[in-house]
C-alpha cells in the first residue's frame, strides 16, 4: 500500500532527471526487516530507505512527537507540517543519513476481539503497537507491548499472541487482519512518522545537476503528495468493515475520549524530558511544531 504514493514520486524523479536517476522499489521487506531500514541506509546497504523510525525507541525522540496520541487529525497537513518543521533537528538526529522526506499515515485507532471503548479495555491486553511511542502508552494503561511488524498482526492475533493491533483502517485488510479483528476503537488516536533516509555516501557522489533533482523531491510538499493516496486507501476501510458486517464501532462520547486524552498525557512530559537530555530545547521546539502546523491548517 505505502507504494501507491511512492511510485509517481520515482517516476518524477526520472523525468526531471532525463532518465539519470532510475530508482527500484523492493517493497515487503525484501531486502531486510522494517527495523533495519535506518541501519540499512546508514551502512549504505541501500541507497534510500523507507524508515518507521518509531521501531527504535529512545534513538530519534525529537521526531518522536509525531507519534504521540492527538497531535494530529489531518494527516496530509500534518505530513507536510513535520516535514517542514524536522528541517531544524534533521541533521542533528540523524547525521548518518541525509533525511529526504517525512510523512504520515493516516490518523489510526485500534482494533481487537473484544470492546475497546476507554483506556482500561487495554488493561491486561496484549497490544501490538505500531511504534514504541504507542507501545509506552500501551504499558501505561496496564498492558503489554508486543512489538511486531505491521505484516504480522494477522498472525499474532489469530494465534492468541496479541489481543490489539494498532492499525489504519484499510491496512487491516492489507495483511488480512479484518478476518480476525472484531471491535474498533472509533477514533483518531495516533499517526505513524516514517522517513525516506539517504545514504550519506549516496547523496554526496551525485552530481550537482542529479542532486538539484532530488531536492525539488525532498521538500515538504512532496511529503504531503506522497501521503495523500495512501490516507485516501486507508480512510476507505472503516466503510468497508462496516459494510461487511461482523464488526462493532465503538465510539467515545466526550468524557470517554477525554479519559484517553488524560491518559496520553504523560506521554508529552516524557517526550519532553528525552528531547532536553539529547540537549534540544524541548519547550521550543514543541512552539515551534505548533507554529508551523497551525500555519499550513490556516493556508487550507
Amino acid at each position: 500500500m505505502q507504494v501507491t504514493g511512492i511510485d509517481p514520486w520515482v517516476d518524477s524523479i526520472h523525468e526531471a532527471s532525463e532518465g539519470r536517476i532510475n530508482i527500484s522499489i523492493f517493497p515487503a521487506q525484501q531486502l531486510g526487516s522494517a527495523a533495519d531500514h535506518f541501519d540499512m541506509a546508514r551502512d549504505g546497504v541501500v541507497d534510500i530507505s523507507f524508515v518507521n523510525p518509531g521501531y527504535q525507541a529512545g534513538r530519534f525522540p525529537v521526531l518522536s512527537l509525531g507519534e504521540l496520541p492527538f497531535v494530529f487529525t489531518d494527516a496530509r497537513v500534518g505530513s507536510r507540517a513535520l516535514h517542514q518543521w524536522y528541517l531544524d533537528y534533521a541533521e542533528a538526529e540523524m547525521p548518518d543519513v541525509h533525511v529526504c522526506l517525512v510523512h504520515l499515515h493516516d490518523v489510526s485507532t485500534l482494533h481487537g476481539t473484544e470492546q475497546i471503548l476507554v483506556p482500561d479495555d487495554l488493561s491486561g491486553k496484549n497490544v501490538r503497537p505500531p511504534n514504541a511511542t504507542i507501545g509506552r502508552f500501551v504499558s501505561m494503561l496496564g498492558g503489554a507491548s508486543v512489538q511486531l511488524p505491521a505484516s504480522d498482526m494477522r498472525d499474532s492475533i489469530a494465534r492468541g499472541v496479541a489481543d490489539i493491533t494498532a492499525s489504519p483502517w484499510s491496512s487491516l485488510f492489507t495483511w488480512s487482519a479484518n478476518e480476525v479483528v472484531t471491535d474498533h476503537l472509533d477514533i483518531p488516536l495516533y499517526a505513524t512518522v516514517f522517513t525516506f533516509a539517504v545514504n550519506r555516501g549516496a547523496w554526496d557522489s551525485l552530481s550537482d545537476e542529479n542532486r538539484a533533482v532530488m531536492e525539488e523531491h525532498c521538500t515538504p510538499e512532496w511529503s504531503e503528495r506522497i501521503a495523500t493516496p495512501w490516507i485516501d486507501l486507508e480512510a476507505d476501510g472503516r466503510q468497508r468493515l462496516i459494510d461487511d458486517g461482523g464488526h462493532t464501532m465503538h465510539t467515545p462520547n466526550e468524557e470517554q475520549e477525554q479519559m484517553w486524552r488524560d491518559a496520553a498525557a504523560p506521554l508529552m512530559e516524557e517526550w519532553r524530558e528525552a528531547v532536553n537530555a539529547a540537549g534540544i530545547d524541548a519547550d521550543a521546539a514543541y512552539a515551534s511544531f505548533v507554529e508551523t502546523l497551525e500555519s499550513l491548517s490556516a493556508e487550507d
